[in-house]
């Protein structure tokens, strides 16, 4: 590595009425041509530290204290249009969701051409380098896509590219492979680990996926809340982690090669993020003691390179039972939904052709595949939200209309469905708690003070505070958002889930949580799922039964440990071979 393109020293952000502090005594840098992966919890203030590089806080955020410098320049001290110029060139951001960043009016060619500090040269040949450099065809018919034309890996590499146009010293990626089936993520990173080594960039890499962080990243920094709590090399630190939250995290992490369950961290984050007066996770330590309750822990160094911020750092707890292990079947229960032939257009466009398959009562039924495959389109047939579809389906034994709004109230309640984007998916004008009291009042009546404590009940079950009742989903975290997505469908006491990759923005500890509780009710009411997802660890260890789709068709179908250990179709191989392995990468430092 050369020398430090970043360094941060004694960074705060606080509320605007200095009542919290939502990042405190932060302190770091990064070389050039290195990626700093930054983990923690959901609410943990990732985002705000990725965000804090460019010198840019959230409404109602303000800096405290402490000095950013990239490349030299300081940029706390700089003016407004110092800072304006500094973005973009000096420093470049890449959002979680790329469509956010594009203009849906404008086409592909035009936003790149914007990103250089110069016209471009010779009419498109600046554009096309850059296409090639992202792994997008280089020809100057794509150039005249709109984003909607494109895929979400493309709209992602397209984004990445806009970010690297002008060579900046530091690019800060807030989560940009979230969402991306296993395929396009691995050339997502391959993309981003080789544009940082070739051009010497240095990156801060947030993320909630201990994987990715594992196969990208040199370093890595677990934050809670707050409060960086242990940095050092990413190997020795997910393979000998000596912060307990580092270990929470890493027990919390499903992992393809070995299948084990996953136990998610008791207790809850604190919600105002770091606390001036102690430990902040010492409500949630099995190690914690008096002292961790006094002061706030300062950084020591256990190993070169390699500081914690914890008086236990040298003891080890023990660690709790393991999770129950996931449902399993002697032999396939009797089938709660049957789809026969489901055929779905868009328009002239048949996009599922006769898929046929059912989900057992009580059974969990994983539908993987690459993006497009048709998993999404399927599950919203299922569920009578698909306009244009063709074919038959049963559900407890008798013909479901294919429409939801044909459907009785009783049909509509017992099959619910969680949409992958929770915030489209709630009225922003509507408290959290109201949007759960309006679900609940589709299917019955209630007095308020039983449909408060229903309401209340939810929230707990998906590990999330009384206190998210009252905010409004542009208050909430990603990850609480789609923790709340979760307490409404439950709020029902439905018979199906249909899960739209619900976990794909929670960060590890919480997707534990989750698929404990999914699998808890599975157990103890016979829950049945249709589990839509793109994480294979994760489908290992809770469900029973793998559809592996493959262009709007079924390719391959059997019990999942079957089909993990010997898969037939040349697309299962394919999505088994992409898929990150935490256990085989944390002991493997990242080359970049």
């Amino acid at each position: 590595m050369s020398l430090s393109a970043v360094r941060v020293d004694g960074l705060r952000i606080v509320t605007a009425n200095l009542s919290h502090r939502l990042l405190d005594d932060i302190s770091f840098n990064i070389a050039s041509g290195e990626v700093l992966g930054v983990v923690g919890e959901s609410g943990s203030g990732k985002t705000t530290l990725g965000l804090a590089l460019l010198h840019h806080c959230r409404h109602g955020l303000a800096f405290g204290a402490g000095v950013i410098r990239v490349d030299g320049k300081n940029l706390c001290a700089e003016s407004t249009a110092g800072l304006r110029r500094a973005r973009g060139r000096l420093v470049c951001y890449v959002p979680q969701d790329p469509a956010s960043a594009l203009n849906p009016a404008l086409r592909v060619g035009t936003q790149l051409a914007e990103c250089f500090e110069s016209r471009v040269r010779g009419g498109n040949a600046d554009l096309l380098e850059l296409l090639a450099a992202v792994k997008l065809p280089p020809h100057p018919e794509f150039l005249d896509n709109f984003p909607h034309q494109l895929s979400g890996g493309q709209l992602q590499r397209i984004a990445i590219g806009m970010a690297f146009a002008n060579r900046p010293r530091l690019i800060v990626m807030d989560e940009p492979t979230t969402g991306l089936d296993v395929t396009t993520q691995a050339h997502v990173l391959d993309t981003v680990r080789r544009l940082c080594r070739v051009h010497g960039v240095a990156a801060l890499y947030v993320t909630h996926d201990m994987g990715v962080v594992a196969a990208i990243a040199q370093r890595v920094a677990v934050v809670y809340a707050g409060r960086i709590v242990e940095i050092g090399p990413t190997a020795r630190v997910l393979e000998d982690p000596a912060h307990p939250y580092t270990r929470a995290l890493v027990r919390a992490v499903p992992d393809l090669s070995t299948g084990n369950p996953v136990s998610g961290i008791p207790g809850q984050a604190p919600e105002f993020g770091a606390d001036e007066r102690c430990c902040a996770f010492a409500a949630r330590c099995a190690l914690a003691r008096r002292a961790c309750g006094e002061s706030v822990p300062a950084m020591v160094a256990v190993a070169p390179a390699h500081e914690v911020r914890c008086l236990r750092c040298e003891d080890r707890e023990t660690v709790p039972a393991q999770a129950p292990a996931p449902v399993a079947w002697s032999e396939r229960p009797p089938p709660l939904l049957v789809a026969q032939g489901v055929r779905a257009f868009y328009g002239r466009h048949e996009v599922l052709h006769g898929v046929s398959f059912s989900i057992g009562a009580g059974e969990c039924v994983a539908l993987v595949g690459e993006s497009g495959s048709g998993k999404t389109t399927l599950a919203r047939c299922l569920a009578g939200l698909h306009g244009e579809v063709a074919g038959a389906i049963e559900f407890g034994g008798e013909p479901l209309p294919l429409a939801a709004g044909a459907r009785s109230a009783a049909a509509r309640r017992r099959i619910q469905y969680i949409f992958q984007n929770p915030y489209q998916s709630f009225n922003p004008r509507r408290s959290i708690g109201a949007s759960l009291a309006t679900t609940l009042a589709q299917f019955e009546r209630s007095e308020r003070v039983e449909e408060r404590r229903r309401v209340l009940a939810a929230l707990d079950r998906v590990a999330l505070p009384a206190s998210i009742a009252g905010r409004y989903p542009r208050d909430l975290s990603g990850g609480q958002r789609q923790r709340a997505a979760i307490a409404r469908a439950l709020i029902t006491d439905p018979d199906l889930l249909i899960c739209d990759e619900i976990t794909s923005a929670l960060d590890v500890s919480v997707q534990a949580v989750i698929t404990e509780l999914l699998g808890e009710l599975q157990r103890e009411r016979g829950l049945a799922m249709l589990f839509v997802t793109h994480n294979l660890a994760l489908v290992r260890g809770i469900t029973q039964r793998l559809c592996v789709m493959q262009a709007g068709r079924l390719v391959e179908e059997g019990p999942t440990e079957d089909v993990m250990q010997r898969p037939q179709a040349a697309e299962t191989r394919r999505l088994l071979r992409d898929s990150p392995r935490f256990a085989a990468a944390r002991s493997t430092p990242a080359v970049c």
